[in-house]
């Protein structure tokens, strides 16, 4: 028989623990939310945004578990007091749910979210969350919290009570009880003003929120010396190789694999934490065939190759501890559909795959090639990467929900066959670093194939790119190569830059984005504003 909550936590093995988030409470959060907020009409968290909160600040993330099980979050981020103390909206204040509005010099801890399982109400689980959330404020030495309560009662009570403001009132004078406004009160937060139009999907506030804030008692008001930078959890420098990789022709998978082997044992003797190849290279093993291959017979031909070139990168990963983004591959799904395949090895084991999104022209005419539907950040010993095929790179939306889920390196394999598709994809990958402040490292295919259809001829200068600003090199070119020549490209990036130029930099392009006039949608990982605080 299964056990009430009540009868599970009076198992004496069973006990609340509270910690941080990770990447892999992502799901659980994802499902807690959904059993909190759909029944009252309100959209669940989507998983890519849960990925941006803890990808973004990770001590600022915290979980309650009873045993395996996940009964409560808080999403908290740094702000400054210029946006957080005046007016604002769910959308603007958090990105969007993704809190990437974090800004590590920020003085204030913003709640943006507490979540709790009904089922597990009565054992100050949300108490246990406050308290969290103020000593981390105490340890940051940050000048206090701040957020925007829901108000659950004033759809039902505003009737009675006429206004908001009077509801409020009688609510701080104990005359009316509000399940959420009443709890922070008893918390020790004070409310600095009622904000309309917080969220308007919070039909039970009518859209409406209390804007609260608790004060850091450890930090005297005239205490204005910087707060201190915790929490940051990243690598000083991450060394990250590029292989501008040749088209020959090979006899054999043997032959193909000691090519890249070969590679792989040069960056790993350098000390390299990442290496990309390019888009399609593995077209190379359609050459072993004694003729041309009709597109059909190409695919087919290639799908035998897939499970052997998993095997042996997840291998390589392994022995030479080296992150291998693998380029693409053209993969028969099971469903019968034909991707343009992205695989990503860890040195840890594990494997990802990420589609191309938007294929080609040529790519559809060549091999019935489908665009994928998923794009999600993956979680490094560097810290959160993402990966672009090639033509993925000219369509910002992209890059910048990655951005949101808190990536710091964006890959991008490419395949050109002649100086102008190649600028398109440069031109664009420079926008992209600059726009979303990360890295870019690209990676492309030189040589010739003869006998193999849509690999006839390459044009490439891979290439490693930065945004641009003082923290970075003059031109936004980490590292650069020689067009249409064999070689490796290194270079040393520092994600501490990254967090510098977003935050203090001559321009913050993610910071000073207008949340309130735009927004980026995934379908079927639809973000709309949630709830904050309850």
């Amino acid at each position: 028989m299964t056990q009430s909550p009540a009868n599970k936590l009076a198992d004496p093995k069973s006990h609340l623990i509270v910690r941080n988030a990770t990447l892999s409470d992502v799901d659980a959060i994802v499902a807690l939310s959904a059993r909190v907020y759909i029944p009252i009409g309100m959209e669940a968290y989507v998983r890519s945004a849960i990925v941006g909160q803890i990808n973004t600040f990770p001590q600022g993330q915290i979980v309650v578990m009873v045993g395996e099980v996940l009964v409560g979050y808080c999403a908290t981020f740094r702000i400054s007091g210029k946006f957080a103390l005046k007016p604002h909206t769910w959308a603007e204040i958090t990105g969007n749910g993704y809190a990437s509005r974090h800004d590590i010099n920020g003085e204030w801890l913003y709640g943006m979210e507490v979540c709790i399982d009904d089922a597990y109400r009565g054992y100050r689980i949300g108490q246990r969350l406050y308290n969290e959330r103020k000593k981390l404020c105490q340890s940051l030495e940050l000048k206090g919290v701040v957020f925007a309560g829901r108000m659950p009662n004033l759809s039902r009570r505003l009737k009675r009570f006429k206004t908001v403001e009077n509801y409020v009132d009688q609510v701080i004078r104990k005359k009316a009880k509000d399940p959420v406004l009443s709890f922070q009160l008893r918390n020790g937060f004070e409310i600095i003003g009622i904000l309309e139009n917080y969220l308007d999907e919070d039909k039970q506030s009518l859209g409406y929120a209390a804007h609260m804030k608790w004060e850091n008692p450890k930090v005297p008001k005239s205490n204005d010396k910087p707060a201190k930078h915790y929490g940051v959890r990243m690598p000083e420098v991450v060394r990250v190789a590029t292989v501008q990789y040749m088209q020959r022709k090979i006899t054999s998978f043997g032959e193909f694999i000691k090519y890249i082997e070969y590679f792989v044992d040069v960056v790993a003797d350098y000390k390299s934490d990442f290496v990309v190849f390019p888009e399609l290279f593995t077209l190379q093993l359609l050459s072993i065939e004694d003729q041309e291959l009709s597109p059909f017979e190409s695919i087919e031909a290639l799908t035998k190759y897939t499970p052997r070139l998993k095997e042996a990168f997840r291998n390589m990963a392994l022995h030479y501890n080296v992150n291998i983004i693998a380029g693409s591959h053209p993969t028969r799904m099971e469903n019968g559909r034909i991707e343009n395949i992205a695989y990503i090895f860890l040195r840890d084991g594990r494997m990802f795959e990420q589609p191309k999104i938007h294929p080609t022209p040529n790519e559809v005419y060549w091999w019935d090639i489908e665009g994928g539907s998923t794009l999600r950040a993956i979680d490094t010993d560097c810290g959160p990467i993402g990966v672009l095929i090639c033509y993925d790179s000219e369509f910002p939306e992209l890059a910048r929900h990655l951005a949101d889920q808190g990536i710091h390196f964006l890959f991008v394999p490419f395949c050109t066959d002649e100086r102008q598709s190649y600028l398109r994809v440069r031109y664009s990958c420079q926008a992209r670093a600059v726009e979303n402040q990360f890295y870019v490292i690209m990676s492309g295919n030189v040589g010739n194939l003869p006998n193999v259809a849509n690999m006839d001829i390459q044009y490439a200068q891979s290439c490693i790119l930065t945004p641009c600003d003082f923290a970075f090199a003059r031109d936004g070119i980490a590292a650069d190569t020689t067009p249409n020549v064999e070689t490796v490209a290194f270079a040393d990036l520092r994600p501490e830059s990254l967090l510098m130029a977003r935050n203090s930099g001559t321009v913050q392009n993610l910071k000073d984005r207008r949340h309130d006039l735009y927004r980026m949608v995934w379908k079927g990982d639809r973000i709309t504003p949630i709830k904050d605080e309850g």
